[in-house]
This record gives C-alpha cells, sequence and structure tokens, in this order.
C-alpha cells in the first residue's frame, strides 16, 4: 500500500498546476482533464504582424504546437540590403529546434519525464539499463527485450586493446574527461565498418548498424570510465564481469583488482544506478545540443558522442556539481551560512546549485538524489558538508531575495556530496554525469536519423565587423596601431625552452 501511495503521489504532481506544499514547491493535484496535454503555445492560428518601417501587413501561420517557422519571417522586407527580417536568439533561449518525443519538462511545474513517464517513477521502480531501453526506443521493454538488451550492452563492454594502449599514452595526471574523450575518438577509427565517411553516407540508414553502435557505447562507456579513474591511481581496473549489473559492474570494475570474487555493496550499487537514471536524459541541453548539431553533418556516431561529451566538460554544465562542492567547502560552517547569503547579494560571493535556465520550481532530480545521498551516507558516514547545504537551502528558500528569484536547488546541489561520500574525487564528478548521459545523446542521435525536417546545422550571423576593406602592404600600414585595436599578447617562453636555447647548434 506504501509504494501504490507513493506512485499516486508522484501522478498527482505530473497531472495539473495546484497548491504548494509545507516545503513551498508546487505540486499539482489529480485533475481528469490534465490526463490530456494542455495546447502546446495556444495551438494553431495565425500571427499577424505589422512592419512600422513599411506599413506592410503579414499574415505568419503557428502551427499547432504553437510555433512558428523562422524562414516565414524572411519576407518582412524593408529596404537596405535586402535580407529579411531574422530572429536574434543567442543562447537559443526560446527557440525550438527540434521535434522530439524523448523527454518532456516543465520547469515551472518542476516536471520532467522520460517518454511520459515520471522520473520519480522511473527512479524508484526501474533500473538504468531498463530506462535506457525506453530513452532510447520508446517504450518499456518486455521480459525478453531487456534480457536481450541486457546480454547486449554487457556483452559489448571490454575495451579493444589499441584503446587502452592509446589511454595508456596520456600522463598520469591527465584529466578523465580528457581521457574519456580520448577514448572515444579511438573507438572511431577502430570501427570504420560504420563510418559514413568510408562505408557511405547511408550506412546508418540499416538498423542493425544504429544499434550494434549503441550498445558499443552504452556497453564501453563505464568501462572506459574505469580506465580513466585508475589512470591517475597507477593500478589496473578490473574487467568488466557481464554478469553484474550496469553499476553494480562499473563499482567492481573500480574496486575488484585482482579479486574476481569481488561484489561491490549493493546499496551503493542501486545508489549508483539511480543517480545515472536521474542523468541519462534532459532534453536539449548544451551537449545534447552539441550532439544533433554535429549529428546533422551525417558524421560517425563516435564522433558525435565525443563532441557531445566535450560540451558537457565545461564547468558551466557537466562540471557544476564540483563548483557546488567548493562552495560548501569554502562556506565551512552552518555558521558561516547567513553571511555567505549576504555575500551574493550584494554580488560579492557566487552562489552554485540553485536555479536553472528551464526549472523555475524545485528541480524534482535534485529531491531524489537528496534522498539518494543519506542512503550513501548511511554506510559510507555523513558528510558535515551536508549539514551546511541544508542550511543553505532552508536559508536560501526563506529568503525573499531568493524566492523571488525563483532559485530552488538543482540537480548539483546534492549529487557532488553523494559522489564524494561514494569516494570520489571531485574531477571524477562529470565521468559520473557523462556515463548515463551517452543513453540521451544517443536517443537524440537516433531520432535525428529519421526525421524529415533534420537538416545540417548552419545559423546565421549578424555581422558587426569592417564593411570593406583594401589590403595594405607592410609599408602601408601604419605601424603603431590605434588604442583598442585587438592584438596578440605576450607568449612567455618556458624554462625549458630558455635553458635548450641557451645552448649552441640548438
Amino acid at each position: 500500500m506504501a509504494g501504490a501511495h507513493t506512485r499516486l503521489e508522484v501522478l498527482r504532481r505530473h497531472l495539473g498546476p495546484g497548491e504548494e506544499d509545507e516545503q513551498g514547491i508546487r505540486q499539482q493535484p489529480t485533475n481528469a482533464e490534465a490526463l490530456t496535454r494542455p495546447t502546446p503555445g495556444g495551438g494553431a492560428g495565425s500571427l499577424t504582424v505589422v512592419d512600422n518601417r513599411t506599413g506592410k501587413r503579414y499574415e505568419i501561420p503557428i502551427s499547432e504546437h504553437g510555433t512558428i517557422k523562422a524562414t516565414d519571417l524572411k519576407q518582412i522586407k524593408a529596404g537596405g540590403d535586402g535580407v529579411g527580417l531574422r530572429t536574434f536568439d543567442n543562447g537559443y533561449v526560446n527557440t525550438t529546434a527540434c521535434k522530439s518525443a524523448i523527454s518532456y519538462i516543465d520547469g515551472d511545474a518542476g516536471i520532467l519525464r522520460y517518454r511520459g513517464i515520471p522520473i520519480e517513477q522511473l527512479a524508484q521502480r526501474s533500473s538504468f539499463l531498463e530506462v535506457s531501453y525506453l530513452v532510447v526506443y520508446g517504450s518499456l521493454p518486455t521480459t525478453s527485450q531487456l534480457q536481450r538488451w541486457t546480454d547486449a550492452v554487457m556483452r559489448h563492454s571490454a575495451l579493444p586493446v589499441a584503446v587502452e594502449q592509446t589511454i595508456a599514452a596520456l600522463p598520469h595526471d591527465a584529466h578523465p574527461m580528457g581521457t574519456i574523450l580520448t577514448g572515444l575518438c579511438a573507438l572511431s577509427t577502430l570501427h570504420p565498418e560504420q563510418n559514413p565517411a568510408l562505408a557511405g553516407q547511408n550506412i546508418y540508414q540499416s538498423r542493425e548498424v544504429q544499434d550494434k553502435q549503441i550498445v558499443r557505447l552504452i556497453g564501453k562507456i563505464p568501462t572506459l570510465a574505469a580506465l580513466a579513474y585508475h589512470r591517475a591511481s597507477g593500478r589496473k581496473p578490473a574487467q568488466p564481469n557481464q554478469n553484474l549489473g550496469y553499476a553494480e559492474n562499473f563499482l567492481y570494475m573500480l574496486d575488484a583488482g585482482s579479486h574476481p570474487g569481488y561484489r561491490p555493496n549493493p546499496r551503493l550499487a542501486r545508489a549508483l544506478d539511480i543517480l545515472f537514471i536521474l542523468h541519462a536524459e534532459h532534453e536539449l541541453n548544451c551537449s545534447t545540443s552539441a550532439a544533433r548539431h554535429l549529428a546533422s553533418s551525417g558524421v560517425d556516431v563516435y564522433t558525435v558522442v565525443a563532441g557531445a561529451v566535450g560540451a558537457l566538460y565545461g564547468p558551466l554544465h557537466g562540471g557544476a556539481n564540483e563548483a557546488v562542492l567548493r562552495m560548501l567547502e569554502r562556506i565551512g560552517s552552518v555558521e558561516n551560512v547567513g553571511p555567505f547569503l549576504e555575500g551574493v547579494k550584494n554580488r560579492k560571493e557566487r552562489m552554485f546549485g540553485f536555479g536553472h535556465r528551464i526549472y523555475k520550481n524545485y528541480d524534482p532530480r535534485a529531491k531524489i538524489i537528496r534522498q539518494v545521498a543519506e542512503e550513501v551516507f548511511q554506510i559510507a558516514g555523513r558528510d558535515p558538508l551536508i549539514d551546511v547545504a541544508l542550511a543553505l537551502e532552508a536559508a536560501a528558500r526563506s529568503d525573499e531575495y531568493f524566492v523571488k528569484r525563483k532559485l530552488y536547488p538543482n540537480v548539483d546541489f546534492f549529487s557532488g556530496l553523494a559522489y564524494r561520500a561514494m569516494g570520489f574525487p571531485p574531477q571524477f564528478f562529470t565521468v559520473l554525469f557523462a556515463i548515463p548521459r551517452i543513453t540521451g545523446y544517443l536517443a537524440h542521435w537516433r531520432e535525428s536519423l529519421t526525421d524529415p525536417d533534420t537538416k545540417i546545422v548552419r545559423p546565421q550571423q549578424d555581422y558587426r565587423g569592417e564593411w570593406l576593406r583594401g589590403y595594405q602592404s607592410m609599408e602601408e600600414r601604419p605601424q603603431q596601431m590605434p588604442p583598442g585595436t585587438d592584438e596578440l599578447g605576450p607568449v612567455p617562453p618556458s624554462n625549458a625552452y630558455v635553458r635548450r636555447i641557451s645552448g649552441q647548434n640548438w
């Protein structure tokens, strides 16, 4: 009964607008009408535009999903260079770049769904491999489908020797994300039979070829991550054990060493599995957008995924949970929370882990990760920074400055504490983000292959540079450039270079 009650609560939250709970988080009560999706953007119709520059009137069709075609604006012209009207949307704040059926986010209501299923239900009842099948193929698998999927993914978990040798050539202190990128690029070169540049641009029309690359990438990324982890430790990871679960096998590779009978703590394996579920997919974020951008060129899927992982590497994207941990360490104690928040309001401090480009409510993943962190603390010991985090959350959510700006904890706020309690160093946190997000990248890659609207991505620019200049010879150029002219700054030589050139016949 308790499980059924929890599921009903989750569904109620996803059914329509409602009141706030005791924590100030907006909940959604049961509403039969809300079982049908509200008309996106108000639905179909037309937009009447009057160009005040010319007095001309235009009718722009609005689709049933509340969008207009950007190309319809090209007809609006007012002389000049003859180029029609364009939208300027730096950062794609209000631009729909594709049609997708993979995940749905309602940031105002704090809702995330994979293929229509609330993230809370998936975290509570599913496994990462089952969720990855759902995200990639669109439906929860049957018993036989899940078995076939699990067998295929785990069967492809071993890395080619050439990949291991490539990574062995890297410095021992290479950042693990750089190691992951190196491994993905190496994998691309080892499978020429799937590369459109070599096998023909229609190679991915084969479902068999698609599926093969999907299971390869999802299967090998934990092994690649384990190799990256131990690149710094100097130890060799255990070979993958395909008889274990996905997260369990990853922990096994990290910790088994030369003991094949070793088994990770099942509660920690389940906690990591839930974290993987929460990070599997998140619509058109920066790195997923990069994946679609690259895929539009027809490049091989390993390069697509490597490019997306490269975007994830950025501290404004996948590295944010590490920034949260550094912030909490700097605050140090509960007593320092108040002065820190005052510093934030005075713009002397920067607060990480609060607010989100999409969510204007409590990130549903953050609530789950908070519970997972408590489970991990029961095994690994309570991190004293969790008390700082809880005090910071409570203080921020009772302060009008943050409430008015709708700044709620996001997925990064508690995840770093959970990962640190599991023994992962901060520089490895983004890798733990990348492992499950490969699933989302592959789902979008696969979806783009069959989308009739897919075109090579080529945005326009708003040119602001010099209009026309003639080439000047060196003698004609001013030798003293005007103030503000951009130029190469000092590039000091290394001490090793100075030592070398101080010798003779170098």
